[in-house]
């Protein structure tokens, strides 16, 4: 029988996190580093053009589809969970937008017995990754990255208004940068993107250095079955292929980057987990670890939808015909037109009547078009939206393993009203905006929550029929020193040896705002603990060696 094939590094995932790990670690040309992706290739302008991203969430191709457990004060709703199935990961089918959350996050973060991932900590990372296009605070933005940040190229009208109406409605400022010294305020997202296309992790660290490091490989279609084991170190992974299963050794270490999902999957596949739940489903129990899958953490969205004949915002239409045929054209000219859109391109932090300690507690993702009262991808007409989320959700929910070893998803939303309460004001904050008079000349019905909601009691109806998720799970790996933590904060899962997790699951709490820059920070910090391991691991050897 042959032997597995060797490496020095096997990194599960290509996305956010993974492609950063891969990239740093490769660096030394006598590192041999294993990229595996069970996704295929994100070769294709669904991907890469902005505007595709609406047609990878449902995509069987290009995304997981996951969806959740019946939500039981969700009126037994099972919520969609799109998670990225290609090179990039979630970040070659998430809408772009570059926000780190609020420095506060990680200092509490610290404060839980993270050491070494408060905010002046994880800055310098987010700065080594970035290369900031927009002129932005050199203290708090980085200027020689890979991973290029820039303002959208063409914003839809419709934009300038949200922007105009919030500064009235709300009496906030206009914030250029959510990434600067204060995160309050509106204005337009800056976004991953070079030339105007998507800029994922895998494109800014992978792509542009493989062809000129033989010592990193990448593989696609290559799904982890599970870890190997000698007693409780981790030698390699098992992966099953088109052409059946075969097994990959890592002489030094694995890291699972497979996301919040994926992650806390394959460690429960591998007999790493909650005694109960690998026992039920005929694991062989490697280490009880009761926190895996434990700490699910997303942010809960409502939507204030309202439509209009007002052809100038996004939308297929009689009016808009000639912009939509002509779309293709002025994006390859000049990357101007509807196809540039993100479709969120504007937004902001804002403070409810219930904000604690003069932090924003939600957030808005501006919509410049009509979203859908029905949850299609598509509706003919016009109109304009606001997705409100809950920054701060204190519902948790958990990932279980079933006794087929499929994930079973709960997000266990409202088991905290108080995230119903925030998410009621939210919205009542997104209807004063629209109903300002910027749109005086574009106004319509609302279709959702509807005119009819007004007390608390039926926006709370509302609520339960048709909130969602802004698909940001975190936390199912939590990073900590407590009980429930599966890693140490050099992000080493407890009890085994060469193994770590770094992405979204490490969370110990979910970050006040779009989670692909953390993961990407993450990614750069776990590489930096790699490395600063390696060079300790060879020292150590250079010393044994020496005479005495």
């Amino acid at each position: 029988m042959s032997q597995p094939e060797t490496f020095d590094y096997i990194i599960v995932g290509a996305g956010s996190a993974g492609s950063v790990i891969a990239n740093r670690l490769s660096a030394d040309p006598a590192t041999r580093v294993l990229l595996l992706e069970a996704g295929g290739s994100d070769n294709s302008l669904r991907v890469q053009v902005p505007a595709g991203t609406i047609t990878l969430y449902k995509s069987p191709r290009y995304s997981w589809n996951y969806y959740s457990v019946p939500q039981q004060r969700l009126n037994n709703r099972q919520l969609h969970c799109p998670r990225g199935k290609a090179l990039g990961g979630s970040a070659s089918m998430n809408s772009m937008i570059y926000i780190r959350g609020h420095a506060s996050d990680y200092d509490q973060w610290q404060a839980s017995g993270c050491t070494g991932w408060g905010w002046q900590d994880v800055l310098p990372m987010f700065r080594k990754s970035e290369r900031n296009l927009l002129g932005q605070s050199e203290a708090l933005h980085g200027q020689q990255g890979e991973l290029l940040v820039d303002k959208p190229k063409d914003p839809n009208p419709f934009t300038h208004r949200f922007i105009e109406a919030a500064r009235r409605a709300l009496g906030v400022k206009e914030n250029s940068d959510f990434n600067g010294t204060e995160q309050e305020g509106c204005g337009i997202y800056n976004l991953t993107q070079k030339d105007g296309k998507r800029l994922s992790s895998y494109q800014a660290f992978v792509a542009p250095v493989l062809q000129q490091r033989p010592n990193l490989e990448v593989r696609t279609g290559v799904e982890v079955e599970r870890l190997l084991f000698d007693e409780q170190r981790v030698l390699g992974v098992e992966i099953r292929t088109a052409n059946g299963m075969n097994m990959i050794r890592a002489d030094q270490e694995v890291v699972l980057s497979a996301g919040a999902l994926g992650s806390p999957h394959i460690l429960m596949k591998s007999g790493i987990g909650p005694t109960d739940q690998l026992k039920a489903a005929g694991i062989e129990v490697k280490q009880d670890l009761a926190g895996v899958g434990q700490n699910l953490q997303d942010h809960l969205d409502g939507l204030v939808t309202v439509r209009s004949n007002n052809s100038r915002s996004l939308g297929f239409s009689l009016g808009s015909l000639p912009q939509v045929l002509l779309s293709p054209f002025r994006f390859l000219a000049g990357r101007k037109g509807w196809l540039t859109t993100n479709y969120v391109e504007a937004g902001g932090f804002f403070r409810t009547p219930l904000a604690q300690d003069g932090l924003p507690d939600v957030q808005f993702h501006y919509v410049p078009g009509y979203r859908s009262h029905r949850g299609r991808l598509f509706e003919w007409g016009h109109g304009y939206a606001i997705h409100v989320c809950v920054l701060r959700p204190k519902s948790i929910g958990e990932l279980r393993l079933g006794a087929d070893r499929q994930l079973q998803l709960d997000y266990n939303f409202l088991s905290n009203m108080d995230d119903a309460k925030v998410l009621t004001e939210g919205m009542r904050l997104a209807r004063k905006v629209l109903a300002d008079s910027a749109y005086d000349d574009s106004r319509g019905k609302e279709m959702l929550p509807g005119s009819q909601v007004q007390t608390d009691a039926e926006f709370l109806d509302n609520i339960r029929e048709y909130a969602a998720t802004v698909f940001h799970p975190v936390g199912t790996c939590k990073m900590g020193t407590d009980p429930m933590a599966v890693v140490t904060p050099d992000l080493k899962v407890r009890g085994i040896t060469g193994l770590r997790v770094a992405d979204a699951s490490i969370m110990p709490t979910l970050i006040s705002g779009n989670t692909n820059a953390p993961c990407i920070m993450i990614g750069e910090k776990a590489a930096e603990m790699i490395l600063a391991t390696e060079t300790s691991r060879v020292s150590d050897a250079t010393e044994i060696s020496e005479p005495a």
